[in-house]
């Protein structure tokens, strides 16, 4: 009798945990996080939420956003998570986010999330521009370090320099945003772009990820790449021969940010997440690899960054940076692609 009991028992067990697997919800995250911190975020969702598996989409962020746009009317994604900001405004601007207000946004400073109520989408921390400079190849081949963007149109740094692709990167994108802030637009003919020809002189190449330029830099390919402060931080607290510089006129920037899709299947599942991803508990994983999160005064100072680091950045307009896109993208492709790396 107790081995029938037992027999029954197990069946019972293996009953209960095919229907607990069964009730587990799989959400679809579309994101352009490095894959360095994808783990360390899922691994704590899922602490608070073990009913809600994560289905990671990961590239680049331009490469994400135009993905997303294809899929416009057949959408995949169920959340987008870890993707600029500057590309959510271009989603909103098309009707495909599904307005939420987290339980954290209160919490959010207004100038990282969107303006409406409830808001298509909020930020998670701020991501800037920064020069990785190797101080070791560039000491070998009697180069200065730059204090400025201007001194990387410098002859002596001709073949020294490789930055991203705006058009597949983040990255690339909100430098060329911030360089015709600074300098000027005026469709094509401002002083921004007179500044992106002189560099293109020196551009040895266009990369389609905003951390490879300063993998490069760190390895001694090149002496100066034009990257981001979270990949330069990391990089030098491995050891790279590095030296984080942060051009002294402004620095372009966005944010890292969250939204639901709209007309996702799963819209409890993607509150939760977004609850989560606007907590303390996020905010303090993100302050690990960012200066600045969504949330003030969660994350500890990280070395190496400057304390007037969020005065730095340049003014930005998410909405206006989204309607600039296309016209900002097709004349950058237009007068320097033929830098940039051969896609795989």
């Amino acid at each position: 009798m107790k081995f029938w009991k037992s027999i029954l028992a197990g069946l019972m067990g293996a009953a209960l945990s095919v229907g607990a697997q069964a009730e587990k919800t799989t959400l679809t995250v579309y994101t352009a996080l490095e894959t360095d911190q994808l783990k360390a975020y899922q691994t704590a969702f899922n602490e608070a939420n073990p009913d809600i598996e994560i289905k990671w989409v990961r590239d680049s962020t331009g490469v994400i956003t135009a993905k997303l746009l294809a899929e416009k009317a057949n959408p995949q994604a169920d959340v987008v998570w870890g993707v600029a900001a500057s590309s959510l405004a271009l989603l909103d601007i098309n009707g495909m986010l599904e307005p939420y207000a987290p339980l954290n946004l209160d919490a959010i400073m207004s100038q990282y999330r969107d303006k409406k109520t409830p808001p298509a989408w909020f930020g998670m921390d701020v991501f800037g521009a920064t020069i990785c400079f190797n101080t070791v190849e560039a000491k070998k081949r009697g180069i200065p370090a730059p204090t400025s963007w201007k001194d990387l149109t410098k002859p002596i740094y001709k073949g020294q320099i490789v930055m991203p692709n705006p058009a597949s990167s983040g990255t690339g994108y909100f430098d060329v945003n911030a360089w015709l802030k600074l300098w000027g637009d005026d469709n094509g003919k401002g002083g921004g772009w007179k500044y992106m020809d002189a560099l293109h002189e020196n551009i040895a190449q266009y990369t389609h990820s905003g951390s490879k330029p300063c993998n490069m830099a760190a390895s001694g390919e090149y002496v100066a790449g034009i990257s981001f402060e979270y990949r330069g931080y990391s990089n030098k607290a491995k050891g790279a021969p590095i030296e984080l510089i942060f051009p002294k006129e402004g620095l372009g920037w966005d944010l890292e940010a969250f939204a639901i899709h709209k007309g996702t299947k799963h819209l409890a599942a993607a509150k939760k997440l977004a609850d989560w991803a606007s907590s303390k508990d996020a905010m303090y994983l993100y302050g690990k690899n960012f200066a600045i999160t969504a949330q003030p005064g969660v994350a500890p100072k990280l070395k190496g960054i400057p304390d007037d680091y969020e005065q730095r950045l340049v003014k930005l307009d998410f909405a206006e940076s989204a309607a600039n896109r296309a016209r900002v993208l097709a004349e950058w492709t237009q007068r320097y692609d033929g830098k940039s790396e051969k896609k795989k």
